[in-house]
């Protein structure tokens, strides 16, 4: 076996720059004659503007221009909806836009008014806070089910009763029959609280303009996205913009999507004909980054005389926020909402969503793109159905989980399963938890209330559409790679190159990732539902067939043999004339070649299905309502594993992120004035490393069939299993002194409350 290949725990190459602080961000990036702009933000939910006067800021010192909404007027499409959802009969969804800079109403805290570019960023702050904002109050909405009243105001003229679409899957008829001959049936209220995301590194911009030509470099999850969304905007063709990224510090899934800074920039640039950057402080990326979850769902589960799942159902209404991001109008809908009834056997399944819109930050793609809140909600109706049987519910799981005999299984959400042996994984889990009665009764006799769950779950990852690679060996024995996905983190710079080692045998130190480049590549896919490793395997494996095809030419030459009497071993890196021991390495047919490259292409949605069982234990102390997450074992499938020590990060990071809008994180706003209560980490609370114990981890390889190293992605597993794992056991917990569970977050005052309720 190869000593960097694939299935090897190879320690990331990234890390040494990153612990030694040479990584390059955007904020790094400094040119000559660089101007800095900060952007005057909306300190009221809902109101109409009567004016924004930036001239006072106009003649402060330093500064180089100030920009309305008026100023801006005409220059900039608008930011539009990006998901291909249509409602329910077949109409499109409401069609309200958003200004780069609000013109007319403001919507949300936080929404920008107005851009100031000076000569230092200090210059810049001390400017904008000359522009003089008037503002009428009107009555915020932040809540989305008060959205739907009758009397609520109306936000967008666009979207009557502020409802941006509604729209449903499924067969609502076979569903209904279903439950009208079950022998039993469940009902959940599931919410899914606004989670803000929080990554480490805030957003930034740089950008400036050469021979007429848009240079962005942007922290982004992919350049091409970037690229596409900004000739949108600014109404250019794609070769007249060129967006580059280098280091990124956190994603999941906000800096794929589009914001408003990031066009206003290029104007700038372009007025200016000087570098303009932009990096969010932490207090913007509160109110400005695209947030996430916001959805509340009411479903029910219905089963036969022996507890077999006959159906499911439900009904979600998803909080948008206050405009379309992106794809936030796909993230509830389109993307998450077929995997109601998660990897069981279930014959009959409906569900219809409706979206509208309130006074906060809009929502869109975080960690999971609403598949955690969906297998949320499956897991609560699980759980339901095995307590109202009195059965267990680890057996009561396996008794309606698909069996790998029914493979391929085609799900009711339209998923085809290829692979998995859920029984196997139930096995695992189990006796990596085993001995939880002597727990539980430790607990007990301290006084604490204990919980536990056994959650069974499933992602959908990868799904194209576009990917591209390039190879090159270079005659000076450097190995460069370049993708369309975009490491936010995850450690692509190790993976990448043990998949080339491994189908090259050049050297693992030789080879360079490539920041991300809208130059370097026609298209890319960028990095997002961890579909990174499914795609940039097979694109690289094609690069690298390519680059075989050509050097085997070459070896020819050199070996002075006929090309059909050469083949390549892979563990050696070089071309021998089969039956004999003469060969030339592929790094020395490279250099006498002068280098050689390969490209590779893929243009399809093969996605792929990880999946596994979760068990996570609880203890609260009923004084206080303090809770303690106690143990958390995990039995993944992913496919084949490439790295394991990646592996193990993006599960352990993932369950984190899980575990933390479960019992820490919620964005609130207040009803009254729409004004955030969760703005800073003063009243945001983060997941600390304390509040988790060690995780035990297995994993069981069963290959995916849909791609050739047959891989599964990985990075967003963890969060969708950890919100119903962390959930139910708490619930557990709480059911032992017949209290009530309260929604998330599991914070200790609503934990002692309903514990003081039940007591009475």
């Amino acid at each position: 076996m190869m000593k960097f290949g694939v299935g090897q725990p190879v320690g990331r190459k990234e890390d040494d720059r990153f612990l030694r602080g040479t990584g390059r961000y955007v904020d790094d990036i400094v040119f000559p004659d660089q101007a800095h702009a900060v952007f005057v933000r909306s300190q009221i939910a809902h109101g109409k503007i009567v004016s924004v006067d930036a001239s006072a800021a106009a003649g402060a010192p330093g500064v180089l221009a100030t920009y309305t909404g008026a100023d801006v007027a005409g220059r900039l499409a608008p930011l539009i909806n990006e998901a291909p959802v249509q409602q329910s009969d077949g109409s499109p969804v409401a069609p309200a836009e958003a200004c780069q800079l609000a013109t007319g109403k403001v919507l949300f805290v936080g929404q920008p008014l107005a851009m100031i570019v000076a000569e230092t960023r200090a210059l810049a702050e001390d400017a904008a806070d000359l522009v003089e904002v008037e503002i009428e109050d009107l009555p915020p909405l932040t809540d989305p089910r008060a959205a739907q009243r009758p009397d609520a105001p109306l936000l967008h003229d666009a979207a009557p009763g502020n409802r941006a679409y509604v729209w449903e899957m499924g067969d609502a008829a076979r569903a209904e029959a279903a439950f009208a001959a079950a022998a039993k049936t469940v009902a959940v209220e599931v919410q899914n609280q606004r989670v803000i995301v929080n990554a480490m590194e805030p957003r930034a911009t740089n950008v400036k303009l050469e021979e007429g030509r848009f240079l962005v470099w942007s922290g982004t999850q992919g350049v091409h996205a970037l690229q596409r969304k900004l000739c949108r905007q600014l109404g250019v063709e794609k070769e007249r913009i060129r967006v580059q990224t280098p280091d990124v510090g956190g994603g999941f899934g906000m800096k794929l999507q589009t914001h408003p800074e990031d066009a206003l920039l290029c104007l700038a640039a372009q007025d200016l004909d000087r570098p303009v950057k932009w990096t969010a402080t932490r207090s913007e990326s509160f109110l400005a980054d695209a947030q996430a979850r916001d959805l509340w769902t009411w479903a029910e589960g219905a089963f036969d005389a022996e507890g077999r799942l006959i159906a499911i159902r439900g009904r979600s209404l998803s909080n948008l926020g206050a405009y379309y991001s992106s794809f936030g109008a796909g993230i509830h809908s389109l993307f998450s909402a077929g995997l109601l009834g998660g990897m069981y056997d279930v014959p009959a399944m409906h569900i219809a969503v409706e979206a509208v819109f309130t006074n906060t930050t809009p929502t869109d793609a975080y960690r999971g793109a609403g598949r955690p809140e969906i297998i949320n909600v499956t897991e609560h109706v699980i759980e339901a159905g095995a307590k109202a049987f009195g059965a267990d519910p680890a057996e009561f799981r396996r008794k309606n989980l698909i069996r790998p005999e029914q493979l391929p299984y085609t799900a009711q959400g339209g998923m085809t399963f290829d692979s998995l042996d859920p029984s196997r994984n139930i096995d695992d889990v189990l006796a990596m938890s085993d001995g939880w009665a002597e727990r539980r009764a430790a607990a007990e006799a301290r006084g604490m209330l204990s919980g536990r769950a056994l959650v069974y779950y499933y992602e959908r990852t990868g799904g194209g559409p576009v990917e591209r690679a390039k190879i090159r060996i270079g005659a000076d024995g450097i190995v460069e790679a370049a993708v369309g996905t975009q490491s936010t983190g995850q450690g692509h710079a190790t993976a990448w190159s043990q998949l080339i080692h491994q189908q090259l045998g050049v050297p693992y130190d030789a080879i360079r990732l490539m920041d991300g480049d809208s130059d370097a590549l026609q298209a890319g896919g960028g990095t997002g539902g961890s579909r990174s490793l499914i795609m940039a395997s097979r694109v690289f494996l094609k690069a690298g067939d390519e680059i075989l095809d050509k050097a085997k030419d070459g070896a020819s030459k050199l070996l002075e043999a006929a090309a059909a009497d050469i083949e390549f071993d892979a563990a050696e890196g070089a071309f021998r004339i089969a039956g004999t021991d003469r060969s030339v390495t592929l790094m020395e047919v490279a250099a006498d070649m002068g280098g050689v490259d390969g490209t590779g292409a893929v243009d399809d949605r093969e996605s792929t299905f990880p999946n596994g069982a979760h068990v996570a234990e609880v203890e609260i102390d009923p004084e206080t309502g303090a809770l303690t997450l106690t143990r958390y074992d995990i039995v993944d499938d992913f496919g084949v594993v490439i790295n394991p020590l990646l592996v193990a990060g993006q599960v352990h990071g993932g369950v984190v992120q899980g575990l933390g809008q479960i019992l820490h994180e919620a964005g609130r706003w207040d009803p009254e004035t729409g004004q955030p209560l969760a703005a800073s980490f003063m009243d945001y609370q983060m997941p600390r490393a304390a509040d988790f114990p060690s995780f035990s981890l297995k994993y069981n390889e069963i290959p995916s069939v849909t791609n050739p190293l047959g891989v599964k992605g990985c990075g967003e597993a963890g969060t969708v299993a950890a919100l119903p794992a962390a959930a139910l056991a708490v619930r557990d917990a709480l059911e032992g002194v017949g209290a009530d569970t309260p929604q998330p977050p599991f914070t200790p005052v609503k934990l002692w409350e309903a514990i003081r309720a039940a007591k009475g």
